[in-house]
């Protein structure tokens, strides 16, 4: 007979499969919106892991009704859940408002694309000019050259 799964391990999975998913659309994603919809995946898993770093499964919650004092929840991750929540908000709030100034100014959220044109804002507000290639050098190669081989190579007559 299979015995069901363990829900704890379950929850606990389940976090950190939030997380990874989280970092993983931070990491790889290039759309500045889907970079903030990433961080709030990850937040909700670290605050599911919160959560769950506090429960006890054969616990009541933290309210006293009567003398006696049975085995309760730990309320401090509960809290500091709730706080992390009311600030995550906060900030996602701020995140959306500040994109949506980004798409005002340079009309897209594509990180390259707006990165290239802050750097062009800032190169033009200074009176500098913007260095457009970051691939090749500019003059001579810097190192010396090579030196030529002087014992044959494998293969050919010796």
């Amino acid at each position: 007979m299979i015995s069901p799964p363990d829900p704890e391990l379950i929850l606990f999975t389940t976090a950190m499969g939030l997380i990874v998913i989280g970092l993983a659309g931070l990491v790889l994603s290039r759309h500045l919106f889907r970079v903030v919809l990433a961080l709030v995946i990850a937040e909700a898993g670290a605050n599911l892991m919160l959560v769950l770093a506090g429960y006890r499964w054969d616990a009541v919650a933290p309210i006293l009704t009567s003398n006696e004092l049975p085995v309760m929840v730990d309320p401090v991750p509960q809290a500091m859940v709730l706080t992390a929540i009311v600030i995550g908000v906060g900030v996602q709030a701020l995140a959306v408002s500040i994109l949506i100034r980004i798409r005002q100014c340079y009309g897209t959220l594509e990180r390259g694309a707006v990165a290239e044109r802050m750097d062009a804002e800032i190169a033009a507000a200074a009176g500098s000019v913007r260095d457009v290639s970051q691939e090749a050098p500019i003059g001579e190669r810097p190192l010396p050259p090579l030196p030529q081989a002087t014992t044959p190579n494998r293969g050919e007559g010796s």
